[in-house]
């Protein structure tokens, strides 16, 4: 909640008056706007917050302070039912009237990334700081402001990014993130609809075409086939792998984040860190020994993997290490991959993929496995499996261990 009280300035201003000022707090966060009139401190009544009888027209200034707080409390009240969780200089531009032409784009874009942060949201603020550095490699001037973002511009910054090489799916992420901060823009008032661009530059053009391929059971086979004893440096990789793999396609921040508390019995229990929807998974042969493997570590950390190697790290630390070490995790990937003679671009999200592929080509229902992972990573396969009991689930995964019945898509 935001609190706001009418005072005196304690220093007078060049000609001996004291400026009177609205002082907004929230969030133990102090703005201080100055209201445009002054008076001599022997006539300020600081007390009631008003002038006294001794200021001339005391009347008609007290009822234009009181005016001046009631315009104060709706534009909060306006925030709170609008669900926006306003910043000051956003309560300041509404409070003084001005006009959104002023707000940069450059200024409200820091103060998102900055606001993400804080609420530890750190992967949406990375997507949000890579974008803002793309961007303004593009645009040089940080003056800009939000009705000047014209489709026409979107155009230019279009074509900059392909000479850039690139890809239609990376343009179309760049321009997804620069589309939810005029949005964001719009809704809290810092900018109008009315130059909403996107309404004729159409993002939805941009998808992209390089569709990642899913391994086979018998690729699979040949990526798990790795001597660690001759590579051992790729060890952990190979065990990040078959347990995304085996574990359901899980993604691997789920993994970086797993707990030895998650794991109860023969079954671990997790909850989705983007959809926060919950996971019970069986753990298969390849998972118990590796699970096996990492507890004989006798780590002190109540970390499974040695990917976050300290306990209450921040958001930002956790953020950080992830993107360290996924990084490494994909180099280590196409590493085994080259080695095994798979000629394919292994990833992280190729594995995940596959998950879900296999089980496909292993004669397991449709409607049990769903017919892809999702593009963007938006849909895990539990997704497409929690209508289904965890006996049926389970029947469905031990199929990965087994030998392949039918061809597999190449």
């Amino acid at each position: 909640m935001a609190s706001i009280k009418i005072i005196l300035r304690n220093k007078p201003n060049k000609e001996g008056l004291y400026p009177v000022v609205l002082k907004i707090i929230k969030e133990r966060k102090v703005k201080v706007i100055t209201l445009g009139i002054s008076c001599l401190k022997k006539d300020w009544d600081k007390g009631n917050s008003n002038f006294k009888k001794s200021q001339k027209n005391y009347l008609q200034r007290n009822r234009a302070l009181l005016k001046k707080k009631e315009e104060a409390l709706k534009i909060i009240d306006d925030f709170i039912l609008d669900g926006i969780d306003f910043t000051l200089n956003q309560f300041e531009i509404k409070f003084r009237g001005k006009k959104s032409s002023k707000t940069t784009v450059f200024e409200f874009w820091k103060e998102k990334i900055s606001d993400l942060n804080k609420a530890g949201r750190t992967g949406n603020a990375r997507a949000y700081r890579d974008v803002y550095n793309s961007f303004f490699k593009f645009h040089k001037n940080k003056n800009l402001v939000f009705r000047e973002i014209t489709p026409t511009l979107l155009d230019k910054y279009e074509t900059h990014l392909r000479s850039n090489n690139n890809t239609d799916g990376g343009i179309g992420v760049k321009m997804r993130e620069l589309r939810a901060l005029f949005n964001d823009a719009i809704k809290k008032g810092v900018v109008d609809e009315k130059y909403y661009p996107f309404k004729i530059y159409k993002v939805s053009k941009l998808k992209g075409k390089g569709i990642k391929k899913a391994l086979s059971r018998k690729e699979m086979k040949l990526m798990e086939a790795l001597d660690t004893d001759k590579y051992p440096h790729l060890i952990d990789a190979k065990n990040y792998m078959l347990f995304s793999y085996y574990m359901g396609g899980m993604n691997f921040v789920d993994m970086m984040k797993l707990k030895w508390d998650n794991i109860q019995g023969d079954r671990i229990f997790y909850i989705r860190s983007k959809t926060k929807g919950r996971f019970s998974v069986k753990m298969l042969k390849p998972v118990k020994q590796i699970i096996a493997y990492y507890k004989a570590q006798n780590r002190t950390t109540k970390y499974v993997f040695p990917i976050l190697l300290k306990d209450n790290l921040t958001p930002i630390q956790i953020e950080n290490r992830k993107h360290k070490t996924i990084s490494r995790f994909n180099k280590q990937l196409k590493e085994i991959a080259k080695i095994q003679g798979v000629e394919k671009n292994v990833t992280s999200y190729v594995i995940r993929h596959s998950f879900a592929t296999n089980l496909k080509f292993a004669g397991i229902s449709t409607d049990l496995i769903g017919e892809s992972m999702g593009h963007h990573d938006v849909s895990v396969t539990k997704a497409y499996l929690k209508e289904f009991d965890d006996d049926i689930i389970d029947d469905a995964m031990t199929k990965l261990l087994e030998e392949p019945k039918l061809l597999y898509a190449s």
